[in-house]
């Protein structure tokens, strides 16, 4: 005879929150780790205690130069990542694609053209005024995409992808174009297009942290919200939420914290990508805790992401941006292998 135990529903509730409370304990626990590398690697390498005596006071001139350095480089890779992280989340609630990133949707490529454009024509300059620039192109390729990619009866994922990649293409070529026509906007456009975070100061970070905030706390009132979406548009509704209200608030939120992670570091593909996908294996289809552990993950990914990019080719480096492709595309490839598993 089998016995068969059954787990009362609350000990199962309280068992996934303290897998969840552990899982944000390591997650805090490693992006400190990261941030203290980002400051101690570099092409002057310095040590544990070199930081630790610049944080306390007691370091030389020196080394306290060198690792104030990096502080602005690594604060922008903490927002641009959990900009880009949560803005990949949002869309993939949102739209219910698992390969919905801001990236491969476009949305990066239209800031970016943005930007080009207002500086190019209009002589716009300033972090903040560039900020605001971005967030017209970002809105327009996004609603661009999702028109383009809706047109039909079948509803593909894929389709999706495919036309936010004919948009990205189509806007790269036209920023090219622009920036290889005018040699002073070619000048400041060559390194920030490929996507850095080295070369920025703290008026950056002060000018994107308005905007990474308000996509943040819009992001964070729709996690339940999101939850319903997820059942269903009837259910959805059933339970009170009115999902084309939910879709356009979302869908302003990754754009706004799209929009300004390219307006701060240049276009970054594939983060908005692979942290949704680590963060539900870690802690499941809740989105309020998805959204939660993608602000932690985001940073810790882009900034392992630059200190390798410092690394393989010390003393020069590789732009982030590179190497977030580099990391990017095998995840687009399992991402879009699971799906035809469960298809």
């Amino acid at each position: 005879m089998t016995t068969v135990t059954s787990v009362p529903p609350s000990s199962t509730t309280r068992s996934g929150a303290a897998r969840r409370a552990y899982a944000l304990v390591i997650g805090l626990a490693l992006l400190t780790v990261t941030l203290f590398a980002s400051v101690m690697i570099g092409s002057r390498p310095t040590s544990l205690g070199d930081v630790l005596d610049v944080l306390s006071g007691t370091a030389d001139i020196q080394v306290t130069t060198i690792v104030e350095s990096r502080y602005p480089r690594t604060a922008l890779g903490v927002l641009a990542g959990l900009a880009l992280a949560v803005a990949g989340t949002l869309m993939q609630g949102v739209t219910r694609n698992a390969l919905a990133e801001p990236g491969l949707l476009g949305i990066n490529a239209g800031a970016s053209a943005s930007i080009v454009t207002a500086t190019a024509f209009w002589g716009v300059t300033g972090n903040t005024a560039v900020m605001w620039w971005a967030l017209p192109g970002a809105l327009v390729a996004g609603i661009a995409v999702q028109a383009i990619g809706s047109v039909g009866s079948s509803k593909s994922q894929v389709r999706l992808v495919l036309a936010g990649a004919v948009l990205s293409a189509v806007l790269m070529a036209y920023i090219q174009a622009v920036t290889l026509s005018k040699p002073q906007v070619f000048d400041s456009y060559r390194y920030w297009v490929v996507g850095a975070l080295g070369g920025r100061d703290f008026d950056v970070l002060q000018a994107m942290l308005p905007f990474a905030a308000a996509g943040l706390v819009l992001a964070l009132l729709l996690g339940q919200s999101l939850n319903a979406l997820a059942l269903g548009d009837a259910t959805a509704a059933s339970l009170g939420v009115n999902p084309w209200l939910v879709r356009g608030a979302g869908l302003l939120a990754a754009t706004v914290l799209s929009a300004a992670a390219t307006a701060a570091v240049g276009p970054i593909a594939f983060v908005g990508l692979a942290v949704p996908h680590i963060v539900r294996a870690v802690v499941g289809v809740d989105f309020r805790w998805q959204i939660v552990f993608s602000a932690v993950a985001g940073p810790t990914l882009l900034l392992m992401a630059d200190i390798a990019g410092r690394v393989v080719m010390r003393p020069q480096e590789l732009m982030v941006g590179i190497v977030t492709a580099f990391v990017g595309a095998p995840a687009l490839l399992v991402a879009v292998r699971r799906m035809r598993g469960n298809a």
